[in-house]
């Protein structure tokens, strides 16, 4: 499945019409009636009162038609129309002819006050937003902006389900200018939207689901649109690497996790043990040895390797214990708990230039000591993966974190390319970006996952997969959803406060329980 934005809409249903021979209202009459399917399946109650409010776009001909098939299946549903008639052109004017030629009841909001609407309001059960659609951009105008407001105000005592994307979120950004419906419920056509899992997009379109209209998936294809993919529980296990039952622990990698210092003890001892419990066959922990007791004693299931330090963090002479172990591994991470440290740019580059051609997590500070020297990084004959948070990645590009999440996968996409590296940028919904272009979006995420040590899990997930011989862009689908879904899970039954990074572990070890 794929994600897209307004442009590519237009040209995929331009597409089926002109190419293709189906007319505009045959589509538009197919997704009304697909909204319809997911309206009464829905529903809170056997007969609902329901409440459509349209505008006079292609959006508020999807509406025409879902207040005119609620009549034809025996409901008594109220059609709300925002703007004059006479703005109502093409596709969606054959739908309100239409409709009126039933003459069907109509809310003219022209004639009445929006306290008229409100009131009627009161007494639905579902309200549909066809409205604005994914054709509006900028921020929603009187009397939208009005009407959304009154509508967000029964959040929660009132069934929303928006048509296409919820009034007021950009298809192409996800941002929310001045005010958007807030949705229980999201019926997309043919794709979801980019919007929906980009900068405020996951705030408003509740749940969402993508359904059928006759425009046909594999125009996307045709068109060779380079749309982002959606990662699906399907993909993500496909992704996890297959685990041959004669197998030993020689058979599933050795994976190396460089970190820690004496302000970050845990960082790396969530990452061993992520790594350890997600199927690598052997993982070693180097960490600085003034930490090596701790990490000893709370990780007793990885093999140490404690280097020199100086002040609490790796010694420059640690390189010379180090470099020439480093063949020995099949995936190394480096960051978790790292700290920043005098000569920490040469200490990291030496590593980089050592190494062969084994896959490379960098994370943390690991991703602030490379910053200035990213040509090493692009020059580099292996799999380079960057997992930044929104911070890390405002510092790599020199650009505010604002900046940043407000262009989340042009940003991503762009400095995968340009630096030769595979990127995970995180967040509430995190994208991963290859080198070739590929743009992978997480639809899921959690709050729960947003305290420290989540971050070192998932480098130890990513790690241990590349170990176990998945290349780079599956253990990142892969690492990215397993980590999401456990933190998802384990809120269920520790609240959204109560996930640690040893619940996420634990939590992972269920996911994979399910492949």
């Amino acid at each position: 499945m794929f994600a897209a934005g307004q442009k590519e809409m237009q040209q995929m249903d331009q597409f089926t019409i002109e190419k293709l021979g189906l007319p505009g209202v045959v589509l538009m009459e197919n997704a009304g009636a697909r909204v319809v399917e997911e309206i009464l399946a829905s529903s809170p109650c056997q007969n609902p009162r329901v409440i459509v409010l349209a505008g006079g776009g292609n959006n508020g001909g999807d509406g025409f038609v879902i207040a005119r098939r609620l009549f034809d299946l025996g409901l008594e549903p109220l059609l709300c129309l925002l703007v004059n008639p006479d703005r109502i052109k093409g596709d969606a004017k054959v739908h309100f002819d239409v409709y009126r030629n039933r003459e069907l009841p109509i809310l003219f909001l022209q004639n009445q006050t929006v306290m008229a609407l409100q009131n009627e309001l009161n007494h639905a059960d579902i309200i549909v937003d066809a409205m604005l659609g994914t054709g509006v951009n900028g921020p929603a105008r009187s009397p939208f902006s009005e009407v959304i407001e009154i509508v967000n105000d029964f959040n929660g005592t009132k069934l929303v389900i928006s048509v296409d994307i919820p009034s007021g979120v950009s298809s192409d950004t996800g941002k929310v200018e001045s005010v958007a419906i807030k949705a229980a419920k999201t019926i997309s056509f043919v794709f979801p939207k980019k919007g929906f899992f980009l900068t405020d997009g996951p705030n408003y379109v509740g749940e969402w689901k993508a359904v059928d209209i006759s425009v046909p998936p594999s125009c996307a294809v045709e068109l060779e649109l380079n749309l982002p993919k959606i990662i699906t529980k399907k993909l993500a296990h496909a992704s996890v690497p297959i685990r041959p039952k004669n197998g030993h622990k020689g058979t599933f990698g050795h994976a190396l996790i460089v970190g820690g210092s004496r302000q970050y003890v845990g960082a790396p001892i969530f990452s061993a043990k992520s790594a350890l419990y997600s199927g690598a066959g052997l993982v070693t922990l180097a960490v600085p040895e003034s930490i090596y007791p701790i990490a000893a004693g709370q990780n007793s299931e990885s093999l140490l390797l404690p280097l020199l330090d100086e002040n609490g963090h790796f010694a420059e002479k640690s390189l010379d214990q180090l470099l020439p172990l480093l063949q020995e591994f099949d995936s190394i991470a480096i960051g978790p708990g790292l700290s920043r440290f005098a000569d920490g740019e040469k200490w990291i580059k030496s590593i980089l230039t050592t190494l062969r051609k084994q896959p490379i997590v960098i994370d943390a500070d690991g991703l602030y000591l490379l910053q200035e020297q990213l040509d090493v990084v692009r020059l580099y004959q292996g799999k380079v993966i960057f997992t930044p948070h929104p911070g890390e990645m405002a510092r790599l590009i020199n650009k505010t974190v604002k900046e940043v999440e407000g262009n989340r996968l042009e940003v991503a996409v762009t400095f995968a390319q340009e630096k030769n590296v595979y990127l995970l940028l995180k967040g509430h919904r995190s994208i991963i970006a290859t080198p070739t272009g590929e743009v992978y979006i997480n639809p899921f995420g959690h709050d729960a996952l947003g305290k420290g040590g989540s971050g070192d899990v998932l480098t130890g997930l990513i790690t241990s997969f590349l170990a176990q011989g998945a290349m780079p862009v599956d253990a990142l689908i892969a690492a990215s959803y397993l980590h999401a879904r456990a933190g998802v899970e384990k809120a269920k039954v520790l609240s959204h406060y109560g996930v640690g990074p040893f619940d996420l572990i634990d939590g992972v070890k269920e996911q994979l329980r399910l492949i």
